[in-house]
């Protein structure tokens, strides 16, 4: 008589859900890491580039936010949306925006980011870099054709929102 501990049957679909779950954090990590090469292989492989994480961002999302610029144009070049918005209402332009990063800016809009893009309920990326004062951010927008005159949904321009902010800089560059 064995005096072995009785073992659970091994359920097959759980540990192919952890499997799953383990590849798609991988995925992540290397957008978020800067991972182009690996992460090509496994886009070349049949990766959906829009793949999201359980808060909807994006691996172009992920690239962008810790500025990473190689992982970012790679992801554009395999047809990541340059549009798609996270769970927060925010989208990679308005992240890089926010960020400051001007490399990730420029790779966007010339990639087809659209430069007044943003979900309902959302800022644009003008109105974010206005609240923040990031003189720079607001000049490469306007250049690219941001409408100033835009209301988020409580009617305030991006004027309007860097006056709430004090960001002197930002609205001497939106009223020029």
């Amino acid at each position: 008589m064995s005096h072995d501990k009785p073992t659970r049957p091994q359920n097959p679909d759980n540990q192919q859900d952890e499997d799953a779950i383990a590849f798609a954090q991988g995925l992540f990590e290397l957008a978020r890491n800067g991972g182009a090469g690996p992460l090509s292989v496994m886009l070349n492989a049949g990766v959906p580039v829009d793949i999201r994480t359980n808060t909807g961002d994006s691996l172009l999302m992920l690239a962008c936010s810790n500025g990473h610029k190689d992982t970012a144009r790679l992801l554009l070049e395999q047809g990541a949306d340059p549009n798609l918005a996270n769970d927060q209402l925010q989208t990679p332009l308005a992240s890089a925006v926010y960020q400051g990063n001007t490399d990730i800016v420029d790779l966007l809009l010339t990639s087809g980011a659209n430069v007044d893009h943003r979900p309902a309920g959302a800022k644009t990326p003008l109105m974010v870099a206005a609240m923040f004062n990031r003189v720079d951010m607001v000049e490469r927008l306007l250049e690219a054709g941001s409408d100033k005159s835009l209301k988020d949904e409580d009617g305030q321009s991006a004027e309007d929102l860097a006056r709430t902010m004090e960001a002197n800089e930002a609205i001497e560059a939106l009223s020029s």
